[in-house]
């Protein structure tokens, strides 16, 4: 398994660029973990070794997903004409576009398309058109199906400020200003995979139900995750949960303690219940710097902590397992609302291709190099609409013109210097 933490990268402007790879450079360590009494290393950092061609799975989804997908392709394909190696982009159906095709919100093939690839780039999926579908035919439903059949039990979500878009942020510059976090989501547990689970008719009325579950093998193996990241950002890690009142989150206290305390004593571990930490985030953020949590409050507090930052259009994500493919994805929706209009903001989906550069494909270097594009092309001024303020004397684009814009600096902007040599 890929060692699961964020690489700082020295870009154009090192103090904004760091919020897309926020943690040490260069790191490709072997670590081990213990799940009950056994024990697995950790093989390599990279899901495959660096070679001259790789086989990408592409899944546009839905909403804006395309456009932003097409955004993307142009970099990427920009980036392999100037680095020297090639990409075998194949698009695979999930989502509501999977559901219209093939009446399965993630067909068989595209799973074992997944599986087969070196790397999988997911745009976004959903939309109100199929929100009154029955559960299994829903958007949604592909993308847990996805998760749990590729084993992506571990989601990394970086918030970090950027001094360009500081003031994006519907937050004080104060409270805002120097953010960066790390939400460490459990991705494959909890209520939304939990059973039994459904619907049925008690005394003559409807009754719903989910079940809110987690085994201590599924925490012991996020703790180590979240260990293993904060220790290599600022030390610090809290666990979020409702231990006063859950005795699910009891546990995954008593696991997330003992895991933390005995194998990675210099960090400093800390709780809050998931109320507290939601009002904290909003109240004074800087006060965190990992924060690892379960799969449905990881889900509520990743967007939350994203929107500190002014937009989701810029924060990249990365889901990954203990071997195989990773699946790296933008962390906003769908937007169904401005889908076709060429307002989609595509930074977030092509930063999460560097990701993939860089955790999947062992092209630390070459990501790098997307991530200095796009501290470029912000640093020129340019703005889609949802991180564009009046009067801020930046020129307003599209998902074209910005996918356009991020491809002509990946192909004219310095090498980094590892890169170079």
């Amino acid at each position: 398994m890929r060692s699961p933490y964020l690489a700082v990268a020295v870009l154009v402007s090192q103090q904004t660029c760091s919020a897309f790879a926020p943690s040490l450079s260069g790191m490709r360590q072997v670590a081990s973990r213990m799940i009950g009494s056994s024990v697995s290393p950790f093989p390599s950092l990279h899901a495959v070794s660096k070679k001259d061609s790789y086989s990408i799975t592409l899944l546009p989804g839905d909403g804006i997903g395309p456009e932003i997908t097409t955004a993307t392709k142009q970099v990427l394909a920009t980036l392999c004409e100037r680095c020297g190696f090639q990409m075998e982009l194949k698009e695979a159906l999930i989502g509501g576009a999977a559901i219209d095709a093939e009446n399965d919100p993630f067909p068989q093939a595209s799973l074992e398309q997944c599986q087969a690839s070196d790397s999988v780039l997911l745009a976004c999926i959903g939309g109100y058109k199929w929100d009154n579908n029955p559960r299994e035919l829903r958007p949604e439903s592909g993308l847990l199906k996805m998760r749990k059949e590729m084993g992506l039990f571990a989601n990394l979500r970086p918030a970090k400020v950027l001094d360009q878009l500081i003031d994006a942020s519907t937050l004080k510059r104060e409270v805002v200003e120097g953010v960066d976090v790390m939400v460490v989501r459990e991705l494959t547990g909890d209520v939304y995979f939990g059973t039994p689970k459904g619907i049925d008719v008690v005394d003559g009325e409807r009754v719903g139900y989910n079940n809110m579950i987690y085994r201590e093998s599924e925490i012991d193996r996020i703790a180590r995750v979240a260990g293993d990241v904060a220790s290599k950002r600022g030390g610090k890690l809290c666990s979020v949960d409702k231990a006063n009142v859950l005795d699910v989150s009891q546990l995954w206290r008593d696991v997330v303690t003992n895991v933390i305390t005995k194998d990675f004593p210099d960090v400093e571990l800390s709780h809050m219940y998931v109320d507290n930490a939601a009002m904290q985030l909003i109240r004074w953020p800087k006060q965190f710097d990992t924060i690892v949590t379960g799969n449905i409050f990881g889900d509520i507090l990743s967007d939350e902590a994203s929107m500190l930052v002014g937009s989701l259009g810029m924060l990249p994500s990365a889901s990954i397992g203990d071997s195989g493919p990773g699946v790296f994805e933008p962390c906003h929706g769908s937007a169904p609302d401005i889908a076709g209009q060429n307002k989609a903001n595509p930074l977030a989906m092509i930063l999460s291709a560097a990701m993939m550069l860089k955790y999947d494909l062992d092209r630390s270097d070459e990501a790098l190099l997307i991530e200095n594009a796009v501290v470029a092309v912000l640093d020129q001024g340019l703005r889609t609409p949802d991180i564009k303020q009046e009067n801020d004397g930046c020129k307003l684009v599209g998902c074209v013109e910005m996918g356009e814009a991020v491809a002509k600096a990946v192909a004219e902007i310095d090498m980094p210097v590892a890169v170079a040599a």
